[in-house]
């Protein structure tokens, strides 16, 4: 079985194939990336363009495999996610009260039974607990005996025509959907390990245009959130401060960034008409430094907030791992534990399912700018082989949704 894993960036589409062993290990086949146009935030703004772009991405994958441009699994992100507590609860059906997959399936299926708005769906269903007869912190009843069985779950649910149009625009490049993940879940899978889900961590990933964080304790989802600021935000931020054109900013941020200013000493000028002849000024590395740090310090905050909000603020024993293209600003970390009030690391892929024939490949894959797109592919792995949640399997939950939803 071939699957692909299809990373939809605000500047660059990032892309892994691999194919699905006997014994369950991902044998990586490629790994690239192209431009992307016609998203922004996580969203698409222009079908139009993100067909283009896609379609160039579909037809090097079918250069590939064509069997891997017929099962995608690609990011869904953008602001208008929502995040929500549900609880089903059930009778246990049959009379020695013995509790089988039906039952659990039943208790599922009614935690999703909930009143979404016009034009919403759900995207993910998280199974957090179940309880059997007021007994919870159960992750798995069946067999249990029991007459009433309760689930408690963390609905994520999405703005429908968002997602038509990331499955119309993948299909009209000519490949297909194998599922859709909210993205700080592929981050999560990608670059936290059980131990650090347990003990309670956050990870953070910084991208292009926004900026997503998943946190989890006792092996648990307990917050997730997309927000609309990324790298790019501060791309911008350089252009204003610094009176230079946006390509200039960007070089700039790359070449001479720092994420703490106090790290970098008032005297350390640049000459601008080294970068670009048609400039003339010289400015100094400690403003640019002030003006990264400012920004990179509000997307701490909007982290901070959702922390809060649960209750984990500065409670998290692993810490944070800061992943995407924007965690290698140099001094990153030390301004997230700053900020955060949290151990911080560089948040890395965790690769040890997947094998690889290519040690570029292995190279590409283990930098902090895939974290969601090994996320994805593992994630779209396990629902291969387990054939649920975004399943390819008529049976899947993805496929009744893809039906529904399609126009």
């Amino acid at each position: 079985m071939y699957i692909t894993a299809l990373d939809l960036g605000t500047s660059q589409i990032k892309v892994s194939v691999a194919e699905i062993q006997k014994d369950g290990k991902l044998s990586l086949l490629s790994v690239f990336k192209m431009p992307s146009v016609g998203l922004r935030k996580g969203e698409i703004i222009s079908l139009e363009e993100a067909v283009k772009s896609l379609h160039r991405v579909i037809n090097e994958i079918k250069q590939i495999n064509k069997a891997a441009a017929k099962n995608i699994f690609i990011n869904v992100g953008g602001g208008n996610i929502k995040i929500q507590n549900s609880r089903g609860i059930v009778a246990v059906s049959r009379a020695d009260n013995e509790i089988y997959s039906d039952d659990i399936d039943r208790a599922i299926s009614a935690s999703q039974a909930i009143n979404l708005g016009p034009n919403r769906m759900i995207l993910h269903s998280i199974t957090r607990e179940f309880v059997v007869d007021g007994i919870g912190e159960i992750s798995d009843p069946l067999g249990m005996t029991g007459s009433r069985l309760e689930v408690n779950s963390l609905i994520i649910d999405a703005f429908k025509p968002t997602v038509n149009n990331l499955i119309k625009a993948v299909e009209l490049a000519g490949g297909k959907i194998g599922g859709l993940i909210y993205s700080p879940l592929a981050v999560g899978r990608s670059v936290l390990t059980k131990a650090q889900k347990e003990l309670g961590a956050v990870v953070i990933d910084i991208g292009f245009g926004a900026t997503s964080m998943a946190s989890y304790e006792e092996g648990k989802l307990i917050q997730a959130a997309v927000f609309p600021v990324g790298a790019s935000n501060i791309t911008n931020d350089l252009a204003i401060g610094l009176k230079c054109p946006i390509k200039i900013a960007e070089t700039i941020k790359l070449s001479f960034g720092s994420a703490m200013a106090r790290e970098v000493s008032s005297k350390e000028k640049i000459d601008l008409h080294q970068i670009d002849e048609s400039l003339k000024s010289i400015i100094n590395k400690h403003f640019i430094a002030e003006i990264i740090e400012v920004r990179l310090a509000e997307i701490f905050e909007f982290v901070n907030n959702e922390l809060k909000f649960i209750g984990k603020l500065g409670k998290l024993p692993a810490g944070a791992m800061i992943a995407g293209a924007g965690a290698k600003m140099p001094h990153i970390i030390e301004l997230a534990k700053q900020e955060l009030k949290l151990s911080a690391q560089l948040g890395i892929p965790e690769l040890s399912d997947i094998e690889f024939t290519n040690s570029e490949f292995e190279a590409q894959l283990g930098d902090s700018e895939f974290s969601v797109c090994v996320g994805l592919l593992l994630w779209g792995a396990d629902q291969s082989l387990k054939e649920n949640g975004w399943s390819m399997t008529k049976k899947g939950l993805f496929s009744k949704i893809l039906k529904h939803f399609l126009p």
